[in-house]
């Protein structure tokens, strides 16, 4: 019968531990990374409600974490974060959606509230007259 009860107690142990392991890897945060040009990479991410988001600039140059509200379905509507060379932003997710993001100095929203290439007041024109790629990105919050 002890034999059968210290089974039963280290298959316990081991569904805690497992148990635990799950839920640390679940808090962990996913980073969105500014490198040393004008994007977020990645792009997309795809996180679990609870879990953080978290910008890190790591440009020269400083940019914005500004949220796209009229297509944020995942909360914090009207984040509008500066983010300085070197310097980090956070956000928990409480409840699944989405939530499209932009930097305000490198893309505008046209009238369709789609993010674009600020064009000629903002942004670097190549040589055939483009403005690039709008800065932008999203993350889609699951249960």
């Amino acid at each position: 019968m002890s034999t059968l009860r210290s089974r039963l107690a280290l298959a316990m142990l081991v569904l805690l531990i497992v148990a635990g392991v799950s839920s640390s890897a679940l808090a962990a945060a996913k980073q969105i990374m500014v490198p040393g040009e004008d994007r977020f990479t990645p792009f997309a991410v795809t996180v679990h409600v609870g879990q953080k988001v978290t910008w890190v600039n790591n440009d020269t140059d400083a940019h914005y974490v500004v949220s796209n509200d009229a297509f944020n379905t995942a909360g914090h509507k009207g984040v509008n974060h500066f983010l300085t060379p070197g310097s980090s932003y956070s956000l928990k997710f409480t409840k699944p959606g989405v939530f499209p993001f932009y930097c305000s100095f490198h893309s505008s929203l046209d009238g369709s509230n789609q993010p674009k290439a600020p064009g000629p007041f903002g942004g670097i024109q190549d040589p055939d007259g483009n403005y690039g790629t709008p800065m932008n990105g999203v993350v889609t919050v699951i249960p």
